[in-house]
């Protein structure tokens, strides 16, 4: 009976030790992260070393072995890192965006834009621009994830393009515009080569997102 029961009283210390355990460790992984962060943009990452991460976050290289198994495996973790939080803005863009398609379209399209207007480190991370513009290190099937999930982005902005009217191959050429273009101002804006045609990426996207309706709102007119 005593055995039982302290078998019973046991079993909440047990839980709480395996929390803090589980606490400790993502908030050592997370450290980590953020140091391989910080070393893949000084360095690239074919530049940046296991050894280089691990004295960035105050770990033997040993150590940082615990919790990933290589530098491509970190790059893995913190592009898909960057396109949960890009997914969370724009769904939370869709949800509050208006009544309306193109209401939504709108808020949506800009939460994309403004998701890496904001954030320019996580532009180039997500588009490989400071490893040459491939995804080395990646294997296909991360790859494919990891595009799955930046698709997965502006969903929202297509799906309002077929509720406007536009047939679904229309409106998956124009998220295919709109990416490029949003893209292309993004690296301008970036890297201040806008300023030559004394231009602010903000309107000119603005502008082309009210082209992009109009050209939606033809389909309801037929």
């Amino acid at each position: 009976m005593a055995s039982r029961l302290l078998d019973r009283e046991s079993a909440p210390a047990a839980s709480a030790r395996a929390q803090r355990q589980r606490t400790l460790v993502d908030a050592r992984r997370a450290l980590v992260l953020d140091a391989a962060r910080t070393v893949f943009f000084e360095h690239g990452l074919e530049g940046t070393s296991m050894r280089e991460i691990a004295q960035r976050a105050g770990y033997t290289p040993g150590a940082i072995y615990s919790y990933f198994s290589s530098k491509e495996e970190m790059y893995g973790a913190l592009l898909d890192e960057s396109l949960e939080r890009l997914n969370e803005q724009v769904d939370a863009a869709a949800a509050c965006g208006g009544d309306t398609a193109a209401e939504v379209l709108r808020a949506t399209a800009n939460a994309f834009f403004e998701f890496y207007r904001e954030n320019p480190r996580d532009l180039d991370l997500g588009f490989y621009l400071f490893q040459g513009l491939q995804p080395r290190g990646l294997t296909l099937a991360l790859n494919d994830r990891l595009n799955r999930r930046l698709r997965d982005a502006l969903r929202p902005v297509e799906a309002a393009l077929v509720a406007l009217g536009m047939p679904a191959e229309d409106a998956v050429s124009e998220i295919t515009a709109l990416f490029a273009y949003a893209v292309g101002l993004l690296l301008l804006n970036h890297t201040g080569r806008i300023r030559m045609f004394k231009r602010e990426a903000g309107g000119l996207y603005a502008l082309y997102l009210s082209r992009l309706i109009e050209r939606a709102a033809v389909y309801q007119r037929r």
